[in-house]
C-alpha cells in the first residue's frame, strides 16, 4: 500500500496536463526512457516522479525504493492513463489556437497533432526533460518516436514530416536534418512567439509569429518621390491591383539597387497607395540577433498561409543571404541552392503578392525569370536629389551648398534623410553655420565609408563649376545646339579640342539646361582587364542611360575608340565594334569628348551627328572672363594697360581660370597683376605658348 496523499501532493500531481502526462508515460515506458528515469536506488528526477503519481517511492523512510516494484508501478500508471485519457486533447485555449493554426496552414489531422506536440514540447519543461532521456535521435528515430508518443501510424507521421507536406511547407515545424540531436531540437519551431502566445485567447494569427513577421511601418516617402521610375511604377501598380482583386497566385516583384536608394520605402509607398496591408519578414529576432536565411524562408511560407485570405502583401528585405550563392564552408552552399526547388515552388504558388528587396543583382538567372517584374532602383537624378534635399534640410543649408551636394551622383536618399535628422536634432546647440558644416561633414564621412569621393561645396570663391557658353570658343552656337537637342531629345555629339576648353563641362551644362540626368563615364570606367569586360561595360552604360532617360557623356573616349586599322590586340577591335553598335541603336543624347580626334576610328566619326571643335579662348573672351574673375575675387578693376596685356595671352581656356581660382584658397591672389602673372604662367607651360599678336 502506498502512503496517503496530502493536499500538497495532490496539487503537485495536477501540475501536468493529462495529455502531457500521457505523452511522458509513453516516452518512459513504450520508448524506454525509463532506463534514464529509474536508477538502481533512486529516481533521476524526484519532482517528476511525484507529478506522475510515484511520490510514495520518493520518501525512502516510509517506503524504501525498490527498482522492480517502482518499474511495475510506473507501467500500471501508464496503462491506467491509456485507458482513461487515450483521447484527451491539449488544454484550452491552446487547443483552439492550434486548431486555428492548422486551418490557416491547411494541415491534416496528423500534421495538426505533430504541431501541437512540438509546441507543448517547447513550452512544458517536464516534457522536454523526459524527451531528453531518449538521447540523441536521427531523423528515422524521431519519426518513430512521434508515431509512438502520438499513437499515430508510422507512415502517416513520415508523410507529415516529408518535404511536400503542408506542415513542412508552412514552415511552422521543421525537421532538423543536421545529424543527431535531442527531440526538442529535432522539432524546430518557426517562432518562439508560438510558445509564448499559445495559451492566449482571441489572439490575431500574426501574434504567433510576431518576432519574425510584423506589420510594416508607414512609409516616409510617397510615389511622388520616384519620378525616375514612374513608367515602370505605373505598370506595377496596375498589375498589383489586378493581382489583389483576382487573388492571382505567384505574384513576385524583385527590386534591387544600391543601399539607401529607397527600395523598402518604395514597397511601403505602393502598399499605402493600394490601401493594402504590408507585412515584413524580419531579419533579426526579438533579441536583436540575425535570423538565418532558412528561418526567414520558413517565416515567408507561414505568412503566405496566414494572410492568404486577406488583402495583403509581403515585404522580404535583404534577400542576399537567401538568394545569392555563397559558400560558408567548404562544399556548403547557401539555402537558395540547397532548397532551390522549394524556393522556386514558393515563387510560383505564393498566395500573397510579395516584394523581394536586394542591394545586389547577383541572383541566379533561373530565379530572376520567375519574378513578374524586376526593377532596378538607381540613385535619383540631380533635380530629384535637389528636391529631396530641400524637403529634408529646409533652412539647414543654403541653396548654393544644396546644389553642390546634389551634384553627387552616388548620394542616396537614405543618406540625405538620416544626416538631416541627426543635424536637426542638434541644430539649436550648434547654430546655423556650424549645422551646415556638420551636415557636410556627416555626408562626406558616409560617402567615403561607402567608397565614394567627398562632396566639395562652393564657398563663393570657387569658379570651377561656372559655365557660360559666351566664354567657350566653339565652331558652332552651343546655345542653339542645346535648344535643338531640347526639342528632339536625341543627338550624337563629338566634342574635341585641347584640355580645359569646356568639353566635359558642356555636358553638365546641357543636362541642367534640359533638366535631364547626366551619366558620366570615363574611358577608365569602361576599360576592363577581363576578356569581354569592356564590351559589357559599354553596353551597361548605354542601358543605364536609356533606363534613366539620361544624357550619356563618355569622357576621354580616345582611350579605347582608337582607329581599328592600328589595333594590335583583338579586344581593341571588339571594344570599338561594341561602341559603334551601341551608338547606332541609341536614341537618346550621347556626347563623347576627346583631346585627340584625329586618332579616332573613322567609322565612329561618321556615326556622330555633329562634331564640335572647342578651341582656346579669343582675346575678347579672355578679357571678359578676366574681369569676371577679378570681380568674384573682390579685386579692384584692372587698368587698361593690364587688360591689354591679358588680352594678348594666347592658349588660355576656361579651365585655366578655374585652376587659378582654386589656387586662391591656399595661395591668395591679392592683386590683378598677380592674377595676370598666374595666367601667364599657365600659358607658358603649354606647347607653343607665346604672346598673342595684336588683333583677332
Amino acid at each position: 500500500m502506498g502512503r496517503r496523499k496530502s493536499a500538497g501532493d495532490t496539487l503537485m500531481a495536477r501540475d501536468l496536463a493529462p495529455i502531457v502526462k500521457l505523452w511522458i508515460f509513453r516516452i518512459l515506458v513504450t520508448l524506454g526512457g525509463q532506463r534514464e528515469f529509474l536508477k538502481d536506488h533512486h529516481f533521476s528526477n524526484d519532482s517528476l516522479a511525484k507529478k506522475l503519481g510515484l511520490e510514495a517511492w520518493v520518501d525512502a523512510e516510509e517506503k524504501p525504493y525498490q527498482f522492480q516494484n517502482v518499474k511495475t508501478d510506473l507501467r500500471k500508471l501508464h496503462q491506467s492513463f491509456e485507458r482513461e485519457f487515450a483521447h484527451i486533447s491539449i488544454p484550452e485555449p491552446a487547443q483552439s489556437n492550434i486548431e486555428r493554426l492548422a486551418a490557416l496552414a491547411k494541415l491534416s489531422n496528423t500534421e495538426r497533432d505533430i504541431l501541437g506536440f512540438a509546441i507543448m514540447l517547447h513550452s512544458e519543461r517536464e516534457l522536454d526533460d523526459v524527451a531528453d532521456m531518449l538521447g540523441f535521435l536521427n531523423n528515422g528515430k524521431t519519426i518513430y518516436a512521434l508515431s509512438v508518443i502520438l499513437n499515430l501510424p508510422l507512415q502517416l507521421v513520415r508523410e507529415s514530416m516529408g518535404a511536400k507536406s503542408a506542415l513542412r511547407q508552412s514552415g511552422l515545424v521543421s525537421l532538423d536534418r543536421r545529424g543527431q540531436t535531442q527531440l526538442r531540437n529535432k522539432l524546430d519551431l518557426i517562432s518562439e512567439s508560438l510558445v509564448e502566445n499559445i495559451d492566449s485567447e482571441g489572439i490575431e494569427p500574426i501574434s504567433f509569429i510576431k518576432d519574425i513577421v510584423s506589420e510594416s511601418s508607414a512609409p516616409t516617402l510617397t510615389l511622388r518621390n520616384y519620378p525616375h521610375v514612374e513608367s515602370l511604377l505605373e505598370v506595377m501598380r496596375h498589375y498589383l491591383r489586378h493581382a489583389l482583386a483576382t487573388k492571382k497566385k505567384g505574384v513576385n516583384i524583385f527590386i534591387h539597387g544600391s543601399p539607401g536608394t529607397g527600395k523598402s520605402q518604395l514597397a511601403k509607398a505602393i502598399a499605402q497607395d493600394l490601401q493594402c496591408q504590408l507585412f515584413e519578414i524580419s531579419s533579426e529576432d526579438h533579441d536583436g540577433d540575425p535570423v538565418s536565411g532558412e528561418h526567414r524562408l520558413r517565416a515567408f511560407s507561414a505568412a503566405q498561409r496566414f494572410f492568404g485570405q486577406r488583402e495583403a502583401m509581403i515585404l522580404f528585405d535583404e534577400v542576399e543571404d537567401v538568394f545569392e550563392e555563397t559558400h560558408d564552408r567548404v562544399g556548403a552552399k547557401n539555402k537558395a541552392q540547397s532548397h532551390k526547388a522549394w524556393i522556386n515552388r514558393s515563387l510560383e504558388e505564393n498566395l500573397v503578392p510579395a516584394f523581394w528587396i536586394s542591394n545586389s543583382h547577383r541572383i541566379d538567372p533561373a530565379m530572376i525569370r520567375r519574378f513578374d517584374i524586376v526593377l532596378e532602383l538607381p540613385v535619383p537624378p540631380r533635380k530629384q536629389r535637389e528636391d529631396l534635399l530641400r524637403s529634408c534640410c529646409e533652412s539647414l543649408i543654403e541653396e548654393v551648398a544644396l546644389k553642390s551636394i546634389a551634384k553627387s551622383e552616388v548620394l542616396a536618399p537614405a543618406v540625405i534623410a538620416r544626416t538631416a535628422s541627426v543635424v536637426k536634432a542638434i541644430q539649436n546647440d550648434l547654430g546655423d553655420k556650424a549645422s551646415a558644416q556638420a551636415f557636410e561633414l556627416l555626408i562626406n564621412n558616409t560617402l567615403v565609408a561607402q567608397g565614394h569621393p567627398k562632396i566639395k561645396l562652393n564657398d563663393g570663391h570657387d569658379f570651377s563649376d561656372r559655365y557660360d557658353p559666351a566664354f567657350i570658343c566653339a565652331d558652332v552656337d552651343l546655345e542653339a545646339v542645346a535648344r535643338g537637342i531640347g526639342k528632339s531629345k536625341t543627338g550624337r555629339l563629338c566634342l574635341f579640342g585641347p584640355p580645359g576648353t569646356g568639353k566635359t563641362a558642356f555636358g553638365r551644362w546641357l543636362s541642367e539646361q534640359l533638366d535631364m540626368p547626366l551619366l558620366v563615364k570615363r574611358g577608365s570606367d569602361l576599360i576592363s582587364m577581363w576578356v569581354g569586360g569592356t564590351e559589357k561595360n559599354i553596353a551597361r552604360a548605354f542601358d543605364e542611360a536609356k533606363e534613366d532617360s539620361a544624357i550619356l557623356l563618355v569622357d576621354e573616349v580616345d582611350s579605347f575608340l582608337q582607329d581599328r586599322r592600328g589595333a594590335s590586340q583583338s579586344w581593341e577591335v571588339t571594344a570599338v565594334n561594341e561602341m559603334l553598335t551601341q551608338m547606332e541603336t541609341y536614341s537618346g543624347v550621347f556626347i563623347a569628348s576627346t583631346n585627340l580626334i584625329y586618332g579616332l576610328d573613322q567609322a565612329a566619326l561618321r556615326r556622330f551627328d555633329l562634331k564640335v571643335k572647342f578651341d582656346f579662348m579669343c582675346a575678347i573672351q579672355v578679357e571678359k572672363m578676366y574681369l569676371s574673375y577679378c570681380c568674384g575675387l573682390d579685386l579692384p578693376l584692372p587698368s587698361s594697360d593690364l587688360l591689354a596685356r591679358v588680352s594678348k595671352l594666347n592658349m588660355l581656356t576656361p579651365g585655366d581660370f578655374a585652376t587659378i581660382a582654386r589656387q586662391h584658397k591656399f595661395r591668395p591672389i591679392e592683386t590683378c597683376e598677380l592674377f595676370y602673372q598666374a595666367l601667364k604662367g599657365e600659358c607658358a607651360l603649354k606647347e607653343g605658348g607665346r604672346p598673342r599678336k595684336i588683333g583677332f
